[in-house]
């Protein structure tokens, strides 16, 4: 070997033309004399027997191979690679199996895939079978200034691994500096990334794992699914783990589990609430930052995926040697068979790669050039997602990734639906957002992914990534603006209702256009990142002292009134407005035109103690209390809660499939959508732009446009509902006919139990004193000529 100066030199010589600083060339010179060999490494065996096999499709795939024998095909694209490894892992004789830090070992075995077929590395291993655990080694050049990192003494997680085995502890271990493609402690960190780290990562990694591919049976074939229309669905975000962990009723094995998301004490209370489909966070295998594991906490959310195929292996009671898979199917399974809808929550713009300070899992050592977006200065990621790099969604072997991905969860696990993280991020072109991109233009055109749900969470952290409004006909969306309106209404903070008028009758003024529906806005209050509904009443601060940053995580702009006490208190008059402000959100939610959803314990008020981001608190912060249920006022609000659903359920009016006209369809003057001033007159030009903390708001369910499943109109009760958020009653005025001839009384937001609200019958034309801060919902009752 050349001497350590003649490498230096050599080093230079290369640099000269790159542009490189001396800093840059002298760290890049230090890796020869580094690290190389040292450090713990995987016992190997003798390489197997590797047959051609084929470069489809990608990933693992047990099968029969020629002459009838079982094994498994493996097939990895890496456009820029030299060689690639396929490693076996099998437990070695007398360990424990954990080999990911555990007590016992895994010996490796490497295979070299020389069959190369369209940038895909390919081969069959006979006698490979389900539940053989496996990763990559890729070869290539490592020149981070052109956006090369190979690094083959990095084992790498197949991104189409059908499900990942992470070892005994290591979901919730640490992250060592073996697991960076780089010496990640290198004394200069501006260049850090630039220098290579040779040890072996593979003791440190997950393990893709082999999975028996069944054919999908009678139980995901589209009969079995709800195929709830989006106008007639009410959403229900909840987290896997956090939704079961504290339920006495689910056993203790189960809790925080697929299994015990399906158990039937979990599946009876979203049965008895009437929500019709479940959004669950991530569920993709994710990996935790290592800024979160040095503070000893985990990332919880899961906002973090480094598996797009694999169902998170720490939420699987059965064990992480595929039988995660089956597990989640019979969730789903038992979903459906509830009539719930499963949607995904997924993450499709990022990896838990990070930048090119983070670590090589995957992506960035099977070729980081292929599949992330770099700067002009390769060395670096454009990160419009806030999370260090961004998936190329323009280059067809990332989408074809990602479309891949989505199908499979579709046809074979059974979803319905998914919310895309940050889908402003998916829909850029080279830089801006494009709503004719690779992405949405391949959805479109997707037999299978054009006909499940479809939500975009329609922004991202880059320049022009605010969209609300402009994602295409078949998507709906994430609508932040209905959340502001409704939060600035109830705490006083509107200077008048125009907003809130568009908010509440399906946001007309973002979704009409291109053949969209009223229920492209999916309107919420509340979501997984910011205050519970509880908190909301309850905090104006956030309190996000417990995820170690000091408080300056999470958002600043909550929109929230804490009733004049910051934090809980044994003040009654206190406690009992909040639980009102509570009704009048929830009332409010659920009567708008839109598709509502609501965040899991927000029905029986769930607090996180003030943290409105608590996405690393994987404890009772972020759990769902099941005790409060049994609370008298808790118990009333999920009653209310169930009851505002099953009204709308039983109403078309109020899931209204077309925007409302405003105008006249009939000579008495009646319109579809009206809204009232107290004094029980229609709105005028001057009463939308006047101050104003009362409005009613009339729909009427004479000539809904459609038709039924028959052919037959549709036709309902019309209903006034009066929204009044100032401290003080007003008396509003019933309006008269041809509107109604009277009103009867449903739900009465000033009252705890609403069981003394329902059937009181109010003369049309009277006027009626409406308590202060709450929310009077009426049926109209028709004269002779019916309203």
């Amino acid at each position: 070997m050349s001497s350590a100066a003649e490498q230096e030199a050599v080093q230079r010589a290369r640099a000269v033309g790159r542009g490189r600083s001396a800093e840059e060339t002298t760290a890049s010179a230090a890796v020869a004399g580094r690290n190389g060999g040292r450090g713990a490494r995987t016992p190997q065996a003798p390489p197997r027997t590797v047959w051609p096999g084929a470069p489809t499709p990608l990933g693992a795939r047990f099968r029969v191979g020629p002459d009838g024998v079982a094994g498994t095909n493996f097939a990895l694209w890496a456009g820029g690679a030299e060689a690639v490894e396929l490693c076996l892992f099998d437990e070695e004789a007398g360990g424990d199996g954990a080999g990911n830090g555990g007590g016992g070992r895994l010996v490796e075995t490497r295979c070299p895939l020389t069959e190369l077929t369209h940038e895909i590395w390919h081969g069959f291993l006979p006698g490979v079978l389900p539940g053989q655990r496996y990763g990559f080694r890729v070869h290539g050049r490592w020149d981070p200034w052109t956006g090369a990192r190979f690094n083959p003494a990095k084992l790498l997680l197949d991104p189409y691994a059908r499900a990942v085995d992470a070892g005994a502890g290591n979901d919730y271990g640490t992250l060592p500096p073996e697991v960076y493609g780089h010496v990640r402690d290198w004394p200069q960190q501006q260049v850090a990334d630039t220098v290579r780290d040779d040890r072996d990562s593979a003791a440190y990694v997950p393990k893709g794992v082999v999975v028996h591919d069944d054919a999908p049976d009678d139980e995901w074939c589209d009969d079995r699914r709800p195929k709830t229309p989006w106008a007639d669905s009410v959403i229900y975000e909840l987290h896997v783990r956090g939704f079961t962990m504290r339920h006495p009723d689910v056993p203790a094995e189960l809790r925080g589990t697929y299994a015990g998301l399906a158990h039937p004490a979990a599946v009876e209370h979203l049965v008895r609430l009437g929500v019709t489909a479940v959004e669950l966070l991530p569920v993709h295998q994710f990996a935790h930052e290592d800024h979160l594991l040095r503070r000893g906490l985990r990332n919880y959310w899961g906002y973090n995926s480094i598996g797009y195929f694999a169902p998170h292996a720490a939420y699987a009671a059965g064990g992480t040697r595929g039988q995660q898979v089956g597990e989640f199917r019979r969730m789903v399974r038992a979903l459906h068979e509830a009539g719930i809808e499963v949607i995904l929550d997924v993450v499709y713009n990022h990896t838990a790669e990070a930048g090119e300070l983070g670590p090589m899992l995957s992506l960035k050592g099977i070729d980081n050039r292929g599949y992330y977006r770099l700067q002009g200065d390769a060395r670096r990621y454009a990160d419009y997602t806030g999370c260090g790099n961004t998936l190329h969604v323009v280059q067809p072997h990332v989408l074809r990734l990602i479309t891949d991905s989505l199908r499979y969860w579709v046809t074979e696990m059974g979803v319905d639906g998914f919310r895309f993280d940050l889908a402003a991020a998916l829909a850029r072109s080279f830089h801006d957002v494009d709503m004719l991109s690779p992405f949405l233009a391949v959805i479109a055109q997707d037999p299978v992914l054009r006909r499940v749900k479809l939500i975009a969470e329609p922004w991202d952290v880059g320049s022009g990534g605010y969209q609300v409004g402009a994602f295409p006909p078949l998507w709906t969306e994430w609508n932040d603006r209905y959340r502001g309106a409704v939060r600035d209404f109830w705490r006083g903070a509107l200077p008048d209702v125009r907003d809130l008028g568009y908010r509440l009758s399906g946001s007309s003024d973002l979704y009409a256009w291109g053949g969209r529906r009223p229920y492209a806005s999916v309107n919420f209050v509340t979501a997984h990142d910011g205050f519970t509904l509880r908190d909301l009443v309850t905090y104006e601060r956030k309190h996000n002292e417990a995820n170690g940053e000091g408080n300056r995580d999470g958002s600043d702009d909550n929109r929230s009134w804490n009733c004049g006490v910051e934090g809980e208190t044994a003040d009654a008059d206190v406690r009992a407005l909040r639980r009102r402000q509570l009704r009048n959100l929830m009332t409010t939610l659920l009567l708008s035109t839109g598709v509502p959803m609501l965040v899991a314990g927000d029905e029986m008020g769930r607090t996180q103690r003030g943290s409105n981001n608590a996405y690393c608190q994987d404890n009772e912060v972020s759990w769902v209390d099941w005790e409060v249920r049994d609370e008298p006022g808790w118990r009333a609000l999920f009653d209310l809660t169930a009851r505002l659903i099953a009204l709308r359920h039983r109403h078309p009016v109020l899931r209204r499939r077309a925007f409302f006209s405003g105008r006249a369809h009939s000579a008495d003057g009646l319109r579809d959508l009206a809204w009232f001033t107290a004094r029980g007159t229609e709105m005028t030009e001057a009463d939308w732009y006047a101050p104003a903390a009362t409005l009613g708001m009339y729909l009427s369910g004479r000539d809904i446009p459609g038709r039924d499943a028959r052919g037959a109109p549709v036709a309902d009760d019309s209903f006034l509902a009066v929204l009044h958020a100032a401290d003080r009653p007003v008396d509003f005025v019933l309006p008269g006919p041809p509107w109604a001839a009277a009103y009867e009384v449903l739900v009465d937001t000033c009252l705890e139990e609403q069981g003394e609200a329902p059937g009181a019958l109010l003369a049309a034309g009277a006027a009626v004193t409406i308590a202060a801060r709450s929310v009077l919902v009426l049926r109209a009752v028709p004269g002779e000529g019916g309203s």
